[in-house]
């Protein structure tokens, strides 16, 4: 698979000729990233991980495009689109499997990693492509029973620190880990950050790569 990295949570998958888009926050190249794409994962609700109008937007002008999202966030976009567009959303949930634009998804947690005990919780689904690639969304949940090759890697958020994030990485032991959430991040935050995450995910076997926005690997 090809895997293209956007700003923030976003990113885009490419294989035989269907993409799958994964997060299209506020803070993402939102219209670039849906462009022909077949299927939407949402994680959660929080705007940097959907942007609900823009998200509808593109799902309005492409009647193919699919999306998948916890029920909260299914419920506020079939309301957006209207009654037309409900059978192209559908709900997602915790240790389920289904297929979405070609592409196979097993979907792991279900709860929003905590912020403050005074901000309320939500429900937040990581999901696994085709046996390789895990967007965790806003959590550490690792997937139980079975092997990640490829780990998009949360590096920085209101609702972690760093010890966890190395916990995290060293957890999933992927093969590779590439970065997401880190648009809160300056060039030598991220930086720094970023040196300890491949120190400590290349002892556990995790060679952790840096993309920018724009940038692809092969998966």
């Amino acid at each position: 698979m090809k895997l293209t990295k956007y700003t923030h949570s976003c990113v885009r998958l490419e294989q035989d000729g269907s993409a799958l888009v994964i997060d299209p926050g506020s803070f993402s190249e939102v219209e670039e990233a849906l462009r022909g794409a077949s299927a939407v994962l949402i994680t959660h609700e929080h705007p940097d991980h959907l942007d609900l109008e823009r998200v509808a937007e593109g799902m309005a002008a492409d009647p193919g495009l699919e999306l998948w999202a916890p029920a909260a966030a299914a419920a506020a976009l079939s309301a957006r689109l209207g009654a037309g567009a409900s059978d192209r959303v559908h709900v997602s949930e915790p240790a389920i499997q289904f297929t979405a634009g070609g592409f196979s998804v097993r979907t792991f947690g279900g709860q929003h990693a905590l912020i403050h005990p005074h901000v309320p919780m939500i429900a937040n689904v990581g999901y696994l492509i085709n046996d390789n690639v895990y967007h965790p969304g806003d959590s550490f949940i690792v997937p139980d029973a079975t092997e990640v090759q490829t780990l998009l890697v949360p590096v920085h958020a209101p609702w972690s620190k760093t010890a966890e994030v190395i916990d995290f990485i060293t957890s999933v032991r992927a093969a590779k880990a590439y970065p997401i959430h880190d648009s809160l991040l300056t060039d030598g935050g991220i930086g720094l950050v970023e040196s300890l995450l491949a120190r400590f995910g290349g002892s556990a076997g995790s060679r952790y790569e840096h993309l920018s926005p724009g940038q692809t690997a092969e998966v």
